[in-house]
Formats: C-alpha cells, sequence, structure tokens
C-alpha cells in the first residue's frame, strides 16, 4: 500500500473516533430523561413536560409540598405558584397560598409572609386557616414592633414600621376576634412611636369604644394623656394641650388608683405642672420687661398659689421681691 492510500486511510479513521465521541458525549450530557418537547392535542401547542402543571389540583399540590418539606423553598414557591394559575378555584388553590406564606416565613421574609397570608384572607375567606392565619400575622406584626427590620438584598429599606399596617389587618380581618384588641392597642402604640400622635389618641379610642371589657382599656386611657402630654411638648409649646393631658392623667389616677401605671401618671402630671408654671413665668417676665408690672404681679402669684412646689414658685417670689425692692 502507498503511503498516499495509508495517509488517507488514518485521517478516515481519526475522524471516525471522533465522531463517535462527539456522539457519545453528546449523548452523556445533553440528553434528558425524557423530550423537551413534546404535542399536546388538547392545547393544539408545543409543551416542555418539565414545565407542565400535574393533572389534579392533589397532584400538583402534593408534588409542591414534596419540596417544601424538603426545604427546597424555592422549587416549592414555583410550584405552588403554577397550580394557583391553573387551579385557582380549587381546594388546594387556598392551601398553596397558605404554603407561600409560611415558605416565605421559613426564609424570614416576614413583610411578604404576611402578604401572602392576607391573600388567603381576600381571596379564600372560608378556609378553615384564618384564625391561623391571623394570629400568624399578629406574631409578625409583634416581630416588626420588636425591631425586625425588612431587607432587601441584604439592604434595609426604607420604609416606615410595617406593624402598623399588620395590626390594622389584624383587627380587620377578625373585627370581634380574640386578638383584636390588643392588636387595636398595639397599632396605638406604633403610631405614638412615629409620633403620629393624632392618629395614636384614635386607635386608643378605639380600644375603649370597640372592647369596653378588654384588659387593654386601662392602659389605652393612660396612653391617650400619654400623646396628649406629647403634642403639648412640641416644638411650640401647646398650653390647651398640656391641660388637657393633665387632666387625663389625673382622671386616670382617680380611676385607677391601683394600677401599675398611676404612679408613672402623677409623675407626668407633675411633669405638666412644671410646665405650666414655667409658662406662667415666661408671660410674667414678658410682662415686667414690658413695665406692665400690675399683669406681671398677676401671673407671678398665680404661679405661688396654683404650683406651691414647683421651683417656679420660688423664682417668681424673687421676682416679686426685686418688683418691691424697686418701689
Amino acid at each position: 500500500m502507498t503511503k498516499p492510500c495509508m495517509y488517507v486511510k488514518v485521517r478516515l479513521m481519526l475522524k471516525l473516533k471522533l465522531a463517535l465521541f462527539m456522539l457519545i458525549f453528546w449523548g452523556l450530557f445533553l440528553t434528558p430523561a425524557y423530550p423537551y418537547w413534546i404535542w399536546t392535542p388538547k392545547t393544539g401547542k408545543w409543551v416542555n413536560p418539565k414545565n407542565m402543571v400535574k393533572p389534579t389540583p392533589k397532584e400538583q399540590f402534593d408534588f409542591a409540598k414534596g419540596f417544601y418539606d424538603a426545604k427546597q423553598y424555592e422549587d416549592a414557591k414555583r410550584e405552588f405558584k403554577r397550580l394557583l394559575k391553573s387551579y385557582p378555584k380549587s381546594f388546594e388553590a387556598s392551601e398553596s397560598q397558605y404554603y407561600l406564606g409560611l415558605t416565605e416565613e421559613e426564609e424570614n421574609n416576614l413583610y411578604e409572609a404576611y402578604l401572602a397570608y392576607q391573600r388567603v384572607i381576600d381571596k379564600y375567606p372560608f378556609s378553615e386557616r384564618i384564625q391561623e392565619i391571623n394570629e400568624r400575622e399578629y406574631k409578625i406584626g409583634e416581630a416588626f414592633m420588636a425591631g425586625y427590620k425588612r431587607k432587601a438584598l441584604g439592604v434595609t429599606l426604607p420604609v416606615e414600621n410595617p406593624a402598623a399596617e399588620i395590626f390594622a389587618k389584624v383587627v380587620e380581618n377578625s373585627t370581634y376576634g380574640p386578638l383584636a384588641p390588643k392588636a387595636q392597642y398595639k397599632l396605638g402604640l406604633i403610631l405614638k412611636s412615629l409620633m403620629r400622635y393624632y392618629e395614636a389618641e384614635e386607635a386608643f379610642n378605639k380600644v375603649i369604644t370597640n372592647y369596653p371589657n378588654s384588659e387593654w382599656v386601662e392602659a389605652s386611657k393612660f396612653q391617650i394623656a400619654s400623646c396628649r402630654a406629647a403634642v403639648s411638648r412640641g416644638s411650640d409649646y401647646d398650653q390647651g394641650a398640656a391641660q388637657e393631658a393633665k387632666q387625663k392623667f389625673e382622671d386616670f389616677v382617680r380611676e385607677h388608683p391601683e394600677a401599675i401605671l398611676s404612679s408613672e401618671a402623677e409623675k407626668n402630671v407633675q411633669q405638666l405642672k412644671d410646665k405650666e408654671a414655667e409658662s406662667d413665668y415666661n408671660i410674667a417676665r414678658f410682662y415686667e420687661k414690658q413695665k406692665a408690672l400690675g399683669a406681671a404681679k398677676v401671673y407671678y402669684n398665680d404661679i405661688i398659689t396654683n404650683y406651691p412646689d414647683s421651683a417656679w414658685a420660688a423664682k417668681a417670689m424673687e421676682r416679686l421681691q426685686i418688683m418691691e425692692n424697686k418701689k
């Protein structure tokens, strides 16, 4: 055999081996367990079996829950959502929506969990999970109240405390349920912490009005007075708000003398009295500087009469003595 013939034969053998190798390679790594696309006469379309929903909602739910039980939460969410899209009116749809909430909670996405739970109440109001969901939402609200921060990609989002939204929903979901009074009260606390004092007052008043026999009524009365006091301590002193706050604290102490909050209420009363005395002293000084000595004396004497134990009473007496010596 001539050398050119040998050369051609070797090249042919190498090509055949390369082709066989490539065939084996693609067969091992790229051949799926089932074909990527199949024709479905029902829809008249080519579909990927990997993305097909199961034939019944129960089969689809069991398939999705298998991922949940295995803690493969992203896969579980994908399959639960697929069930919701394909079988929205099935019993399994309400369960899938509930499990979406559980999955978000497992991943510590508490606000997203709350939204998922709330969709069960909004879309499936006859679900047997309603009471359990309300309890879960309440606990999520408490988590935000305790300082849990909603995050996205590791960065805290610049949003107001979602606890206010969540507690309001808990009340709305079950206005006269067992969680409603304390959720209403805690809504007031959140609004107060956000310095939304008038809204907080309204929330506390609803506790008193809607749940008059609740254990939270007593504390709500104290918080209303506290909101009034906070308004009076604003950048511009509000004497009317201060007087109203003082009256409410005094009413609280009179109505609940044994309450734990009564001692705190008494301290607030004293602080408000001191603030009133300070305000009257500043008015008296203004009149004194304007040479309206008669008006100044009236205010100084009122301080001595009405706030005898305050530091401002001693200062008022001092100013009266100075005015007397100038005669």
